[in-house]
């Protein structure tokens, strides 16, 4: 204590300040440094994304698996029906464009209401649609649902002409067909408001009936014409494309505009007829012209050979980014899982909501939009390293270097994008599958730039990259960024000397 005393006594009193200020900064020096360690609002940042993007991960996958089912697949690779019919007009008169393009849109709505995705319906000729259902094994019955024009008619029966139809009806004789001309319907379908499938009344038969709900003009006319039927307890035909479904009495007055058609439906055969009221009735006859089933076998052996040139490509990859990127080469495998694992789970919300099937021109649109997510993520490493070759710091290098090849990466991307909406708005058939593959994958990219390329490199090259420089395969350049500051210091000091 003498000897402190004493020489604290012989300093000058700007010596002793001096000496107490740098005493603070050596106390005051590992509390900020832990503090600066605890509160990096970079590392937070950085972390907090990678985070939540594991989180999107894990959805992704519970949605995508498994994938053969998650994900729907087109006629080329599932297989199905193939159809195509030909319209005609009553009167023999060829179809009018404008008939075509209302039958078209009829026809795909009852596609739609069948429950089927990605499938094709579109007008070939000037009287042919051609229809292409993945998955649906029945052609008969995909024939019989979109084909039927669909003309509900309600008759009084009384007001039946066709005497051997009635004696029919009378007997109880089902699905009797009426001779054109021979009735007039005092109400047709255009009145129906909603369409719904329910057991039928007696529900010990095990058969379904198909329910009719007519709008308010509909239903002041029913609820007139059994109004007088009622008394004398008279039928009302239900007609539907000419043939009598069903020809029940009345009983009394129904004011509701509630209508059941009965007739021993099947569950499949009742579903079939909702289809057909829902979508209205055609302005032409449909007539079976060709059908076809399309077998699996070919589209599964295309997909496989499809999956088996990804993997192999990407095996390739691998070896490439190993050999020369070193531990830079993971961080590139990771950008792929994570690029793979979001596409597939877009795919997968897709299928789920009907709005997508795989086809082979999509697979394509995969396979190129993978090696594309690949060439950005390398594009983002080379940027990287050469701004470490400039003399910058590994962190400053992951900041400007990741921002640099991800703007790059995002005009290629813009170019590509543009060609792939082209392809999906304004092509028509597979090729619209291949536009939307091609699209989906370039959005899945640029999330992957965002959310796992640059704050997975910016974290690395916090210290990690730093205090392992071969394993990460930067040793090289910034031994050559060492050269480079040692020439420049050379000629600095020989132009000083």
């Amino acid at each position: 204590m003498a000897r402190d005393k004493k020489s604290s006594e012989s300093l000058s009193g700007v010596d002793r300040w001096n000496a107490t200020e740098s005493a603070a900064k050596r106390d005051k020096a590992p509390k900020a440094r832990r503090r600066g360690r605890r509160s990096d609002p970079h590392k937070r940042r950085y972390v907090s994304t990678l985070v939540v993007l594991l989180a999107v991960l894990v959805a992704c996958v519970i949605g995508f698996t498994p994938v053969g089912e998650k994900i729907t697949q087109g006629l080329d690779i599932r297989g199905g029906v193939s159809v195509i019919m030909t319209a005609s007009k009553s009167n023999g008169k060829t179809p009018s464009a404008e008939d075509m393009a209302t039958a078209t849109t009829i026809v795909q709505n009852r596609v739609n209401s069948l429950g089927a995705s990605e499938t094709t319906v579109q007008q070939q000729g000037s009287k042919s649609i051609l229809i292409q259902i993945p998955g649906a094994t029945n052609a008969n019955q995909a024939i019989k649902t979109i084909g039927q024009t669909g003309l509900l008619e309600f008759v009084r029966l009384d007001e039946i002409g066709d005497a051997d139809a009635l004696a029919k009806i009378n007997a109880g004789t089902e699905n009797v067909k009426l001779k054109s001309g021979t009735y007039t319907p005092f109400m047709t379908g255009k009145h129906v408001k909603s369409v719904s499938v329910g057991q039928s009344s007696n529900s010990l038969s095990g058969y379904y009936s198909v329910n009719v709900k007519l709008d308010s003009e509909g239903t002041k006319d029913f609820a007139e014409v059994t109004k007088e039927l009622a008394p004398t307890n008279g039928r009302i035909a239900i007609v539907l494309d000419g043939v009598v479904k069903s020809a029940p009495a009345v009983q009394s007055e129904i004011t509701g505009g509630e209508v059941s058609i009965t007739g021993k439906f099947t569950l499949s055969e009742a579903k079939s007829l909702k289809t057909v009221l829902d979508s209205g009735s055609l302005p032409v006859t449909l007539k079976y012209s060709e059908s076809r089933v399309v077998g699996p076998t070919l589209g599964q052996d295309s997909l496989t050979q499809g999956v088996f040139a990804i993997g192999i490509g990407l095996a390739i990859v691998i070896v490439y980014l190993f050999v020369f990127y070193r531990g830079l080469g993971i961080l590139t495998m990771g950008s792929l899982a994570v690029f793979g694992i979001v596409y597939l789970g877009i795919l997968a919300l897709l299928s789920h909501f009907g709005l997508f099937a795989l086809t082979l021109p999509g697979l394509a649109g995969v396979v190129l939009t993978t090696g594309s997510a690949a060439d950005s993520s390398i594009l983002v490493l080379e940027r990287f390293r050469e701004e470490i070759r400039m003399g910058r710091t590994v962190k400053q290098a992951s900041v400007s270097g990741a921002k640099h090849g991800i703007m790059t990466s995002l005009d290629a991307d813009a170019v590509q994008l543009v060609c792939a909406l082209a392809l999906f708005f304004f092509a028509i058939g597979s090729v619209k599958g291949f536009g939307l593959t091609l699209a989906l994958g370039i959005v899945c990219d640029v999330i992957t730039m965002f959310c796992f390329k640059a704050p997975a490199l910016r974290l690395l090259a916090l210290g990690t990259i730093e205090r392992h420089p071969a394993f990460w395969g930067v040793d090289q350049d910034l031994a050559e960024a060492r050269r480079k500051a040692d020439e420049r210091d050379q000629k600095g000091g020989a132009r000083n000397a």
